[in-house]
Protein backbone atom coordinates (compact mmCIF):
# COMPACT_ATOMS: atom_id res chain seq x y z
CA UNK A 1 0.00 0.00 0.00
CA UNK A 2 1.38 3.51 -0.70
CA UNK A 3 2.35 5.29 2.01
CA UNK A 4 0.08 8.81 2.28
CA UNK A 5 2.13 11.79 1.33
CA UNK A 6 1.73 14.66 4.30
CA UNK A 7 0.16 17.84 3.38
CA UNK A 8 1.02 21.23 4.54
CA UNK A 9 -0.92 24.45 3.72
CA UNK A 10 0.86 27.38 3.13
CA UNK A 11 -1.44 30.53 3.81
CA UNK A 12 -0.49 33.38 2.25
CA UNK A 13 2.03 31.23 0.06
CA UNK A 14 2.38 33.87 -2.92
CA UNK A 15 4.03 36.15 -0.74
CA UNK A 16 7.45 36.96 -0.02
CA UNK A 17 8.63 35.19 2.73
CA UNK A 18 6.29 32.62 2.49
CA UNK A 19 6.98 31.81 -1.37
CA UNK A 20 10.51 31.51 -0.51
CA UNK A 21 9.36 28.69 2.56
CA UNK A 22 7.38 27.19 0.00
CA UNK A 23 10.29 26.84 -2.37
CA UNK A 24 12.39 25.89 0.15
CA UNK A 25 9.96 23.00 1.12
CA UNK A 26 9.75 21.76 -2.67
CA UNK A 27 13.56 21.99 -3.67
CA UNK A 28 13.81 19.30 -0.46
CA UNK A 29 11.20 17.35 -1.81
CA UNK A 30 12.94 17.28 -5.24
CA UNK A 31 16.31 16.23 -3.83
CA UNK A 32 15.02 13.38 -2.44
CA UNK A 33 15.15 10.17 -4.57
CA UNK A 34 12.04 9.15 -2.82
CA UNK A 35 8.37 10.55 -2.99
CA UNK A 36 8.28 14.20 -1.78
CA UNK A 37 7.99 14.69 1.61
CA UNK A 38 5.75 16.99 2.09
CA UNK A 39 3.33 17.98 -0.78
CA UNK A 40 2.37 21.63 -0.78
CA UNK A 41 -0.86 23.57 -1.15
CA UNK A 42 -1.04 27.35 -1.36
CA UNK A 43 -3.83 29.43 -0.43
CA UNK A 44 -3.97 33.01 -1.56
CA UNK A 45 -6.05 36.15 -2.16
CA UNK A 46 -3.69 37.83 -4.93
CA UNK A 47 -3.94 41.20 -2.89
CA UNK A 48 -1.67 43.32 -5.10
CA UNK A 49 1.29 41.94 -2.98
CA UNK A 50 0.91 38.55 -3.98
CA UNK A 51 2.26 37.08 -7.40
CA UNK A 52 2.42 33.65 -8.22
CA UNK A 53 5.32 34.03 -10.58
CA UNK A 54 7.18 33.81 -6.85
CA UNK A 55 6.24 30.27 -6.57
CA UNK A 56 8.03 29.79 -10.22
CA UNK A 57 4.45 28.64 -12.34
CA UNK A 58 1.24 30.32 -13.06
CA UNK A 59 -0.55 27.96 -11.00
CA UNK A 60 1.57 27.05 -8.45
CA UNK A 61 4.38 24.25 -7.29
CA UNK A 62 4.78 21.16 -8.83
CA UNK A 63 7.01 18.53 -7.59
CA UNK A 64 7.69 15.68 -9.69
CA UNK A 65 5.10 13.01 -8.98
CA UNK A 66 2.06 15.90 -8.01
CA UNK A 67 -0.50 18.18 -9.91
CA UNK A 68 0.29 21.79 -8.39
CA UNK A 69 -2.51 22.92 -5.68
CA UNK A 70 -3.11 26.59 -5.52
CA UNK A 71 -6.48 28.05 -4.10
CA UNK A 72 -7.47 31.75 -4.62
CA UNK A 73 -9.21 32.41 -1.28
CA UNK A 74 -9.27 34.59 1.68
CA UNK A 75 -8.63 33.70 4.65
CA UNK A 76 -11.75 35.32 6.38
CA UNK A 77 -13.89 33.57 4.11
CA UNK A 78 -14.90 30.73 6.74
CA UNK A 79 -16.93 28.58 4.37
CA UNK A 80 -14.28 28.61 1.84
CA UNK A 81 -11.60 27.84 4.08
CA UNK A 82 -13.20 25.13 5.87
CA UNK A 83 -13.95 23.52 1.85
CA UNK A 84 -10.23 23.41 1.78
CA UNK A 85 -9.70 21.92 4.55
CA UNK A 86 -12.55 19.19 4.11
CA UNK A 87 -11.21 18.34 0.93
CA UNK A 88 -7.10 18.02 1.33
CA UNK A 89 -7.35 17.42 4.85
CA UNK A 90 -4.08 18.96 5.64
CA UNK A 91 -1.39 17.46 8.40
CA UNK A 92 0.47 21.10 8.52
CA UNK A 93 -0.81 24.71 8.70
CA UNK A 94 1.32 27.61 8.31
CA UNK A 95 0.24 30.75 8.46
CA UNK A 96 1.81 33.80 6.46
CA UNK A 97 -1.05 35.14 5.45
CA UNK A 98 -1.49 38.51 6.46
CA UNK A 99 -1.39 42.31 5.73
CA UNK A 100 1.99 43.53 6.22
CA UNK A 101 3.01 46.95 5.51
CA UNK A 102 3.08 49.72 8.59
CA UNK A 103 2.73 52.55 6.23
CA UNK A 104 -0.45 50.97 4.96
CA UNK A 105 -2.02 50.22 8.04
CA UNK A 106 -1.46 53.90 9.38
CA UNK A 107 -3.39 55.44 6.27
CA UNK A 108 -5.61 52.92 7.25
CA UNK A 109 -6.27 50.19 9.30
CA UNK A 110 -9.54 48.15 9.21
CA UNK A 111 -7.93 45.63 6.32
CA UNK A 112 -5.50 44.66 8.71
CA UNK A 113 -7.51 44.41 12.01
CA UNK A 114 -9.95 41.91 9.71
CA UNK A 115 -7.48 40.00 7.97
CA UNK A 116 -4.81 39.23 10.57
CA UNK A 117 -7.02 39.08 13.56
CA UNK A 118 -10.62 37.57 12.11
CA UNK A 119 -8.76 35.68 9.57
CA UNK A 120 -5.71 34.21 12.28
CA UNK A 121 -9.24 32.95 13.79
CA UNK A 122 -10.78 31.30 10.97
CA UNK A 123 -7.76 29.50 10.32
CA UNK A 124 -7.43 28.63 13.87
CA UNK A 125 -11.19 27.00 13.80
CA UNK A 126 -11.05 24.79 11.15
CA UNK A 127 -7.28 23.07 11.80
CA UNK A 128 -8.85 22.62 15.36
CA UNK A 129 -12.14 21.12 13.77
CA UNK A 130 -10.13 19.30 11.44
CA UNK A 131 -7.48 17.76 13.74
CA UNK A 132 -3.95 19.23 12.31
CA UNK A 133 -1.09 17.76 14.06
CA UNK A 134 1.26 21.36 13.86
CA UNK A 135 -0.33 25.24 13.53
CA UNK A 136 3.04 27.33 12.44
CA UNK A 137 1.80 31.00 13.17
CA UNK A 138 4.20 33.70 11.68
CA UNK A 139 4.19 36.76 13.45
CA UNK A 140 6.42 39.63 13.44
CA UNK A 141 9.83 40.83 16.21
CA UNK A 142 7.18 44.80 16.17
CA UNK A 143 4.80 42.87 18.23
CA UNK A 144 7.38 43.54 21.58
CA UNK A 145 7.68 47.47 19.96
CA UNK A 146 11.09 49.28 20.23
CA UNK A 147 13.75 49.04 22.38
CA UNK A 148 16.89 51.50 22.60
CA UNK A 149 18.93 48.80 24.33
CA UNK A 150 19.73 44.93 24.88
CA UNK A 151 17.25 42.61 22.89
CA UNK A 152 13.57 41.05 23.22
CA UNK A 153 13.22 37.39 24.05
CA UNK A 154 10.47 35.39 23.88
CA UNK A 155 8.76 36.06 27.01
CA UNK A 156 9.66 40.16 26.53
CA UNK A 157 6.12 41.78 26.83
CA UNK A 158 4.04 42.70 23.73
CA UNK A 159 4.23 46.38 23.47
CA UNK A 160 3.14 47.28 19.49
CA UNK A 161 3.31 50.44 18.54
CA UNK A 162 0.89 50.38 14.95
CA UNK A 163 -1.68 49.13 13.76
CA UNK A 164 -0.07 46.21 11.65
CA UNK A 165 2.12 45.38 15.17
CA UNK A 166 -1.04 45.62 16.83
CA UNK A 167 -3.14 43.59 14.70
CA UNK A 168 -0.62 40.68 14.79
CA UNK A 169 0.02 40.63 18.72
CA UNK A 170 -3.60 40.66 18.76
CA UNK A 171 -3.39 37.52 16.82
CA UNK A 172 -0.77 36.18 18.58
CA UNK A 173 -2.79 36.33 21.80
CA UNK A 174 -5.78 34.18 20.00
CA UNK A 175 -3.31 31.34 19.18
CA UNK A 176 -1.75 31.42 22.37
CA UNK A 177 -5.52 31.42 23.86
CA UNK A 178 -6.41 28.39 21.29
CA UNK A 179 -2.94 26.59 22.96
CA UNK A 180 -3.85 26.88 26.22
CA UNK A 181 -7.99 26.35 26.25
CA UNK A 182 -7.67 23.40 23.55
CA UNK A 183 -4.32 22.13 24.21
CA UNK A 184 -4.04 23.13 20.51
CA UNK A 185 -0.65 22.24 18.74
CA UNK A 186 0.74 25.76 17.78
CA UNK A 187 4.09 27.34 17.55
CA UNK A 188 4.38 31.14 17.37
CA UNK A 189 7.32 32.27 15.38
CA UNK A 190 8.38 35.92 15.03
CA UNK A 191 11.02 37.11 12.43
CA UNK A 192 13.43 39.84 12.16
CA UNK A 193 12.87 42.42 8.87
CA UNK A 194 13.55 40.22 6.31
CA UNK A 195 14.75 41.00 2.24
CA UNK A 196 15.92 39.62 -0.69
CA UNK A 197 14.97 39.05 -3.94
CA UNK A 198 10.78 39.10 -4.87
CA UNK A 199 9.65 41.59 -2.05
CA UNK A 200 7.64 44.10 -3.00
CA UNK A 201 8.65 47.47 -3.66
CA UNK A 202 6.73 49.38 -0.54
CA UNK A 203 9.06 47.67 1.28
CA UNK A 204 12.53 49.57 2.20
CA UNK A 205 15.11 47.89 0.29
CA UNK A 206 13.46 47.17 -2.78
CA UNK A 207 11.97 51.19 -2.92
CA UNK A 208 15.90 52.67 -2.44
CA UNK A 209 16.85 49.70 -5.50
CA UNK A 210 14.63 50.96 -7.50
CA UNK A 211 14.32 54.77 -7.16
CA UNK A 212 18.66 54.67 -7.17
CA UNK A 213 18.83 52.37 -10.66
CA UNK A 214 15.90 55.34 -12.37
CA UNK A 215 18.35 57.92 -11.02
CA UNK A 216 15.55 59.26 -8.73
CA UNK A 217 15.41 60.19 -5.33
CA UNK A 218 15.92 57.85 -2.45
CA UNK A 219 13.80 58.46 0.34
CA UNK A 220 14.19 57.92 4.10
CA UNK A 221 12.37 58.50 7.19
CA UNK A 222 13.90 61.50 9.24
CA UNK A 223 17.58 61.23 9.77
CA UNK A 224 17.84 57.25 8.93
CA UNK A 225 18.63 56.84 12.16
CA UNK A 226 16.10 53.60 13.01
CA UNK A 227 18.33 50.21 13.24
CA UNK A 228 16.49 47.07 12.13
CA UNK A 229 17.72 43.42 12.16
CA UNK A 230 18.16 41.91 8.87
CA UNK A 231 17.57 38.78 8.24
CA UNK A 232 17.68 37.38 4.11
CA UNK A 233 14.81 35.41 3.03
CA UNK A 234 16.34 31.94 2.92
CA UNK A 235 17.42 31.99 6.21
CA UNK A 236 14.39 32.82 7.37
CA UNK A 237 12.95 29.86 5.07
CA UNK A 238 15.35 27.43 6.95
CA UNK A 239 14.44 28.58 10.65
CA UNK A 240 10.87 27.61 9.67
CA UNK A 241 11.19 24.41 8.63
CA UNK A 242 13.60 24.00 11.69
CA UNK A 243 10.81 25.26 13.62
CA UNK A 244 8.38 23.24 11.41
CA UNK A 245 10.16 20.00 12.04
CA UNK A 246 11.79 20.19 15.54
CA UNK A 247 9.75 22.99 17.47
CA UNK A 248 7.82 22.18 20.67
CA UNK A 249 3.74 23.36 20.52
CA UNK A 250 2.85 25.64 22.56
CA UNK A 251 6.36 27.43 22.46
CA UNK A 252 6.81 30.84 21.11
CA UNK A 253 10.71 31.48 18.74
CA UNK A 254 12.27 34.70 17.62
CA UNK A 255 14.18 34.50 14.22
CA UNK A 256 17.14 36.98 14.34
CA UNK A 257 20.05 37.33 12.26
CA UNK A 258 22.27 39.63 14.25
CA UNK A 259 22.84 42.03 11.61
CA UNK A 260 21.85 45.36 12.75
CA UNK A 261 21.80 48.52 10.78
CA UNK A 262 20.93 51.99 10.46
CA UNK A 263 18.55 52.55 7.68
CA UNK A 264 20.71 55.18 6.31
CA UNK A 265 23.87 52.35 6.19
CA UNK A 266 21.61 50.31 4.26
CA UNK A 267 20.81 53.07 1.79
CA UNK A 268 24.48 53.67 1.34
CA UNK A 269 25.28 50.18 1.03
CA UNK A 270 22.79 49.88 -2.00
CA UNK A 271 23.98 53.36 -3.43
CA UNK A 272 27.37 51.91 -3.50
CA UNK A 273 26.82 48.54 -5.11
CA UNK A 274 25.00 50.17 -7.17
CA UNK A 275 27.66 52.95 -8.05
CA UNK A 276 25.44 55.66 -7.57
CA UNK A 277 26.16 58.77 -5.63
CA UNK A 278 25.33 60.00 -1.70
CA UNK A 279 23.60 62.93 -3.26
CA UNK A 280 20.15 61.00 -4.15
CA UNK A 281 19.38 60.59 -0.70
CA UNK A 282 16.30 62.57 0.29
CA UNK A 283 15.51 62.94 4.03
CA UNK A 284 11.17 62.91 4.47
CA UNK A 285 8.65 63.51 6.96
CA UNK A 286 9.18 60.67 9.85
CA UNK A 287 6.59 57.59 9.82
CA UNK A 288 3.95 58.72 13.06
CA UNK A 289 5.04 56.11 15.80
CA UNK A 290 8.39 55.08 14.47
CA UNK A 291 9.81 52.02 16.45
CA UNK A 292 13.95 53.25 16.73
CA UNK A 293 15.54 49.65 17.37
CA UNK A 294 14.22 46.40 16.75
CA UNK A 295 16.68 43.75 17.82
CA UNK A 296 16.02 39.88 18.81
CA UNK A 297 16.95 37.69 21.08
CA UNK A 298 17.49 34.19 19.17
CA UNK A 299 19.75 32.17 21.23
CA UNK A 300 16.38 30.01 22.41
CA UNK A 301 16.12 28.42 18.27
CA UNK A 302 19.94 28.47 17.99
CA UNK A 303 20.41 26.51 20.97
CA UNK A 304 17.19 24.27 20.95
CA UNK A 305 17.14 23.73 17.52
CA UNK A 306 20.27 24.10 16.47
CA UNK A 307 19.57 26.77 13.62
CA UNK A 308 21.77 29.25 12.61
CA UNK A 309 21.52 31.75 10.06
CA UNK A 310 24.34 31.27 6.37
CA UNK A 311 24.09 35.00 4.96
CA UNK A 312 25.67 37.74 6.32
CA UNK A 313 23.83 41.08 5.56
CA UNK A 314 26.99 42.40 3.28
CA UNK A 315 26.22 38.99 0.97
CA UNK A 316 22.90 39.11 1.26
CA UNK A 317 22.39 42.61 -0.05
CA UNK A 318 24.63 42.46 -3.20
CA UNK A 319 22.45 39.06 -4.08
CA UNK A 320 19.24 40.93 -4.10
CA UNK A 321 20.41 44.31 -5.65
CA UNK A 322 21.66 41.85 -8.10
CA UNK A 323 18.55 40.23 -8.77
CA UNK A 324 16.77 43.38 -8.93
CA UNK A 325 18.84 44.31 -11.59
CA UNK A 326 18.41 41.45 -13.25
CA UNK A 327 15.06 41.04 -12.76
CA UNK A 328 13.98 45.14 -13.47
CA UNK A 329 10.76 44.49 -15.40
CA UNK A 330 9.42 42.76 -12.26
CA UNK A 331 10.58 45.95 -10.31
CA UNK A 332 9.33 48.35 -12.29
CA UNK A 333 5.89 46.95 -12.99
CA UNK A 334 5.38 46.63 -9.03
CA UNK A 335 6.83 50.18 -8.39
CA UNK A 336 4.46 52.07 -11.40
CA UNK A 337 1.45 50.87 -9.29
CA UNK A 338 3.09 53.05 -6.32
CA UNK A 339 3.87 55.87 -7.74
CA UNK A 340 0.49 57.85 -5.99
CA UNK A 341 1.49 55.42 -2.71
CA UNK A 342 4.68 56.99 -2.67
CA UNK A 343 3.53 60.11 -2.87
CA UNK A 344 1.30 59.79 0.39
CA UNK A 345 3.73 58.40 2.51
CA UNK A 346 6.95 60.03 1.42
CA UNK A 347 6.40 63.65 2.46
Amino acid sequence: MRKRIPKILVTGGAGFIASAFARSVIARSEATKQSPFLQVIVVDNLTYAGDLKRLGRKRGLSPKGTVPFFYKVDICDKKQIARIFKKEKPDIVVNFAAETHVDRSILDGDKFLTTNILGTQNLLEAAKEFGISRFVHISTDEVYGDIKRGRFTENSPLNPSSPYSASKASADLLVKSYIRTYKFPAIIVRPSNNYGPWQYPEKLIPVIIYKAIKNEKVPIYAKGLNVREWLYVDDCASAISKILEKGKPGEIYNIGSGNECKNIEVVKKILDILGKPHSLIKFVQDRPGHDIRYSLDSSKIRRELGWSPEISFDTGIKKTVNWYVANFSWLETKAKILRNYWKKVYK
